[in-house]
């Protein structure tokens, strides 16, 4: 009789290794889910350039509840629709219009039922401390004051705060006088730069940013009925990856999210 005659049952090479693979499955079958969730994805958001302090103020209360910090990327809402179209692998979108949140769902890239309005906001004329008030002037009054020296605006054919400052001065009858002085800027924050750069005496943004903006005052608000409602609606888009992401979308429409937003100077119900 030989050695591995003699040997107990349960101690054959064969089925002592058979036994060891079992083990071993079943432990990492147990363990994946924890490496999975360890590596789950931080949501990735692109959202209109006026949003950076108050989602960046978001991100990490959001973060410090135990969740991985979403990664947020901020610009124009036009780039950001684009960049989305092209095939982006993001995970919300958050505009500062409908529309471009309207092409997007067009072309079938936003998750349904997930589309919400975030917060509102209003659209000023910006100038540093000590300009001439631009008050509710309309018409030529208007034209003359903005019209005088270059006046910076986001890009009125794509951004939204573009948009909305031509339909205001159009309405308020002062966009013929000011259209060849206009400074087409990427982005609502790229126009306010070019007014705290001195490179425009007076500037069209939101509310919003002029609270960021040292030295900087408001010179006017236009009326709310000069233009569409200003509205950042938010969604999950189809090419997102990250497991968290409808936990932060449901966030930030939460009290707790809205707290943050109205914080900041943004309407939010």
């Amino acid at each position: 009789m030989t050695v591995s005659d003699r040997l107990p049952a349960f101690a054959s090479p064969s089925r002592g290794l058979a036994l060891w693979l079992a083990a071993f499955v079943l432990l990492l079958a147990a363990l994946l889910p924890v490496a999975a969730r360890a590596q789950a994805r931080a949501p990735l958001v692109l959202a209109a350039a006026s949003m950076q302090e108050a989602l960046s103020d978001a991100a990490d209360t959001w973060a410090r509840r135990g969740h991985a910090r979403p990664t947020l990327s901020f610009a124009a809402s036009s780039a950001l629709a684009r960049q989305a179209a092209a095939g982006a692998p993001a995970d919300i979108f958050v505009s500062a219009d409908a529309e471009w949140m309207d092409d997007l769902a067009k072309r079938g890239l936003v998750v349904p039922g997930t589309r919400a309005v975030l917060a509102g906001n209003r659209l000023v004329v910006v100038a540093p401390k000590g300009s001439t008030r631009v008050g509710q002037q309309r018409g030529a009054a208007l034209g003359r004051i903005l019209g005088a020296a270059p006046l910076a605006m986001a890009d009125a054919d794509a951004v939204p705060a573009g948009r909305y400052g031509r339909a205001a001065l159009q309405r308020l009858g002062a966009w013929q006088a000011v259209r060849s002085k206009v400074v087409g800027a990427e982005s609502v924050r790229a126009a306010l730069a070019l007014v705290q750069r001195g490179a425009a005496p007076y500037g069209i943004v939101y509310a919003t940013d002029v609270q960021v903006a040292p030295g900087l005052m408001v010179a006017g608000v236009f009326p709310a009925r000069s233009h569409p409602p200003i509205i950042y609606p938010i969604a999950r888009l189809r090419g997102g990856r990250s497991a968290d992401a409808e936990g932060f979308r449901r966030f930030l429409l939460s009290p707790d999210g809205k707290a943050i937003l109205r914080r900041h100077g943004f309407a939010a119900r």
